[in-house]
């Protein structure tokens, strides 16, 4: 899979070009991006700022983490079951 190529404030940036008036097309012929691409941006970052990115990307690292925690306890209370099953 290819990596990211704009960051998501060059994203923002990019948006907001666009809704300020200039045409899709000519965005996509400038950022060298096909126009599938910007809308799929439109419909994942549409009305958000700097602020709200920021939020967004915080709540997003701390629900990895949750998720993080939550498989590994999901693994030990598994270890133990299988330890303590033998045994009754």
């Amino acid at each position: 899979m290819k990596g990211n190529r704009y960051t998501d404030e060059q994203i923002i940036r990019i948006l907001g070009e666009v809704e300020r008036g200039r045409s899709i097309a000519e965005v996509c012929r400038h950022y060298g991006v096909a126009e599938a691409t910007v809308y799929r941006w439109r419909a994942k970052y549409r009305g958000m700022d700097k602020a709200q990115l920021r939020k967004l990307k915080q709540l997003e690292g701390e629900n990895r983490r949750l998720k993080r925690i939550v498989a590994q306890q999901a693994m030990d209370i598994d270890a133990l079951k299988g330890l303590l099953g033998k045994e009754w």
